[in-house]
This record gives C-alpha cells, structure tokens and sequence, in this order.
C-alpha cells in the first residue's frame, strides 16, 4: 500500500490575526478551508497554491509554506519523479497538468544580452524622436512594380496581399472559450481592441458576446473543427490553423464533457456534455501540399480578403516545415515553444517534447534567409513571453511579433498553480462554473490586460532607441544588437549571435 503522500504544501493561519470572518471559506474553490464550530479548519493537502486565500484575507492572517514535509533528498529520484510514479500506480492513467514546462531547463532569453549605443553610434530619446513600432503581418512583395501616369501620378502595379497592422508587436495568443471563462476571453479582448492588437479565439468557436471585437479576433480552424463555419470565417479579422501546440506537440486537445455547458455546446457546436475531443493529426492533412489546399479553401471562402496563419509546434525539424509552409498561400507561421501555456496535457509532453522558441525562431529565420523567401510569410513567436525584454530578444532572432497567453492571464490574476485542467480556477479565469467566472470583471480585467500590453510598449520603445535603432522592422533579425552569455559554442551557432565581448 503506497498510503499518504507528504502535502505539498502547508497553509497556516494566525489565530492572532484571524478574525474568523469565513472569506477563506468562501473564496477557495478546492476546499481547503472548512468551518469547525468558532474555528477554521485548514486540510494542507487540498492546497494548489493559489493564494486567492491570501489576497482575499483582509487582515493577512494566511501564510504558504512550500513542500513542508519532503522526501530523503535525491539527485534523481525527485519529488515530482517519485509522486508521478505513486500517482500512476494507484490510478493507472496519464498525468495530466496546466501551464507550461515545469522542469528547471535555462531559460535562453535569460542568456542573451541585449546592445546599446554610446559615443560615436548615439542613442534615441524615444521621448522626443518617433520610434516605429507598427507591424504588418503577411506577405510582402519581393520588389513594386510602379507606373508613371501622364499627369505625373504614380500607380502601383504590383497587387498587395491583407496584412494586419498592429501597433505594437505584441498580440494574445489562442485560448479557447472552454480552457477559459467567457469574462476572460472578453477582458482579454477589450484589451486588443484598446491597444490596437489581436487576441486569438482558439479552437473553441467565437462566442457570440465577442461579435464586437470580431475586428480584433484571429478565429482559429483546429483538427476538430470545432465552432468552424462561414459565419465564424467571415468574422475573424484573420484565421490560423492550428497544426501543433508547443506545449503538447504531436498530439490533440481534450475538454471534458462536464465542461461542455448550454453556452460551449452552442459555440463549440457539439452536443452539451459530450467530450470535446480534438484529433492529433487533420485527417485531411498529411502533406504541405494538403495543408496549402486547406489555405486556399480558407481564403476563397472568404473572398481572399483575411490573411491565413499556420501554427506549428516547435521541433526538431521546425524550420524545414516552417520553409514548406511559406511557400504555401499561407501569409504567416506562428511557433509554439515548449514553454508555451495549456490548460491541460500530458506532463510527459508537456515537460519533454519540444525545444525552446528561441532556437526555433533563430533557425526557421535562418532556412527563411538562406532560401531567399524570408519576405514571403510573417513569424510569430509564442511560448514563455514574460515580458519586453523577451519580445525585442524574440524579434532580434527573427520573430516579425509575438503571442503571449500566461502574461495576459497573470495580469488578470492568474498565480500559474497549473491546475487550469480541474475547472475549479478561483480565479474565474479557467473555469466554467458561475460563480467562479464571476469573481473576473471583465472591465478591470481589460484595463490590467491592456496597462500590460502599453508597459510592455513603452518598454520596447526605449530599448530600441538605446539602439539606436527607430522601427522595429529593423530590429528583426538583427541579431547583432545581440550578445550570448554562458551559453555554449553550438547553441550560439543555432542562434547565430556572438559572445559577449566580442
């Protein structure tokens, strides 16, 4: 008999402090707290450190312990390698868990350094010098074909694909309505509208109280096809197809059917209750040249007038199939690092399959280069964006802008406890249950999504005018504005960038 595991963590009131007034009670979704005639009783082992106990405490009374009771100290057989096994042999079925890759991988954003002007190459003051930071996303044209009419007027020949014109590069990535609470997607997408970006509907449906923002959406066509139709095409501002997932590559998405409420059933378009399955594979792509036909069956659906992405996790061999992909019809490929949030999968593919978003971008803009077709697709780079540092980083690498998906929840509340998968989200952000979702108001939630993405902003402004640099079109790629630290010679030459002081 395995019997009881040490708690992970330990939750400790102050009977000094504590007023007894029963919000603990009230607002832990995981029954943690418990009423005992005049005391609060506190079971440890319920606790996924949250801390909605801890905000919501009015005279901080609540204290978290972490990992309060361990195991004998191993160098292999760790905690989280022993509980796994435990786990497995009581219950026999995957583990399952939310968020990103959890293990203690470095973080190569971490690792590079970025450049700044001094005497004789002097820096802008972005107070005062206009910095660029508007962003096309979609095909450009390899050279204008330009006319001069008799009176003097110049008409361009040359027909232009859509892009979509961001004003700054940053834009939400795809969580669907079912991962998410509706009030999330809707703070979420005021958010966009306000800041001149996009937010992705995921592969859940466009909600109908999201009809509008449909001008700031980016509708998503996943294997499952969920929510897919023409209404749902027309909609969106753009469309992606989801092809992989970073933080789960190779393999489907699953919503549960105790998720799938009146309102999901009637987005999703399945029936309520059932189990939203999405496959691993599209059962009608098994080539480029499939997935090429699905881009122009999109775009003639829609007249031709949205642009179309592709979104790939990122592998091994990202960079050939990114390759593949720009010499489709498609106007952009968005990469997935394996640090890329989900609501739930696999640990075993969330925390082994997959590389890092920064080597991916580095070498899919490197193969985009050297085949002179870097002009013909848009990337988009997503999975553990954490701030601005790591989207000029991204863009130096090659990036053309970037998605992020935990940031945006972290600045509604999110604490990434990474039990998104339990529905029980306290924070009403990745849940279904009402009175969850409505402990997030949408409108609070917009402006905290919104203050981030202008921060986030003003912070990239001034890191390009301490490079002298006045758009970020000339940042892309430009990896010598970059410089490697205590990283080894081979990842350099993925990264292609050079060591400090060098």
């Amino acid at each position: 008999m395995i019997g009881s595991l040490p708690p992970r963590y330990r939750v400790n009131i102050d009977p000094v402090r504590c007023m007894e007034c029963g919000r603990c009670i009230e607002n832990c979704s995981y029954g943690v707290f418990s009423r005992d005639g005049d005391r609060i009783q506190v079971n440890s082992r319920n606790c996924t450190a949250c801390h909605r106990c801890i905000a919501c405490c009015p005279r901080d009374a609540i204290s978290l312990e972490e990992h309060p009771c361990d195991y004998r100290s191993h160098p292999l057989w760790t905690r989280e390698a022993r509980e796994a096994i435990y786990n497995q042999a009581r219950t026999g079925r995957i583990i399952l868990a939310g968020m990103g890759n959890a293990l203690d991988y470095p973080v190569i954003f971490d690792r590079l350094v970025l450049d700044a002007c001094q005497v004789t190459n002097p820096s802008l003051d972005p107070l005062r010098e206009p910095i660029e930071l508007t962003t096309h996303l979609g095909k450009r044209p390899a050279k204008l074909d330009l006319r001069r009419r008799e009176g003097g007027d110049v008409e361009l020949r040359t027909r232009l694909t859509p892009n979509l014109r961001i004003e700054t590069p940053v834009m939400i990535g795809h969580m669907s309505y079912g991962a998410i609470s509706l009030n999330a997607q809707l703070a979420m997408a005021r958010a966009a509208k306000e800041t001149g970006t996009y937010m992705g509907t995921g592969e859940g449906g466009l909600h109908a109280a999201l009809h509008p923002y449909q001008d700031r959406m980016i509708v998503q066509v996943a294997s499952g096809r969920f929510g897919v139709n023409i209404d749902y095409l027309e909609r969106g501002a753009a469309i992606e197809i989801k092809i992989g997932q970073g933080a789960k590559p190779g393999i489907g998405g699953h919503l549960p059917g105790e998720k799938v409420c009146a309102d999901i059933s009637r987005t999703r378009m399945i029936p309520e209750g059932s189990d939203a399955i999405s496959p691993a594979p599209h059962h009608d792509i098994y080539s480029i040249e499939d997935l090429a036909q699905l881009v122009r069956g999109l775009k003639e659906a829609t007249e031709w007038k949205k642009p179309v992405f592709v979104k790939i996790a990122a592998v091994h061999n990202v960079a050939a199939v990114a390759a593949g992909i720009a010499r489709s019809p498609a106007d952009a490929v968005v990469i997935d690092g394996f640090r890329g949030g989900t609501g739930a999968a696999p640990t075993v593919f969330r925390d082994h399959v997959g590389i890092p978003i920064e080597a991916a971008v580095a070498s899919v803009d490197k193969k985009l280069r050297d085949q002179g077709i870097r002009n013909e697709i848009s990337v988009i780079a997503s999975g553990g964006i954490r701030g601005s540092a790591d989207v000029a980083k991204a863009i130096a690498l090659g990036a053309d802008a970037v998605y992020i998906g935990t940031a945006a929840l972290a600045a509604m509340g999110c604490r990434v406890c990474g039990n998104c998968y339990r529905g029980l989200c306290p924070w009403g952000i990745a849940t279904q249950r009402p009175d969850l979702v409505a402990r997030l108001n949408p409108d609070e939630a917009s402006e905290q999504v919104a203050n981030l993405i202008r921060a986030w902003t003003l912070e990239l402004a001034e890191l390009l005018g301490a490079a002298g640099i006045n758009s970020i079109e000339s940042l892309r790629g430009n990896r010598d504005r970059l410089r490697g630290y205590m990283l080894d010679e081979s990842l350099m030459e993925v990264l292609d960038v050079k060591s400090v002081g060098a």
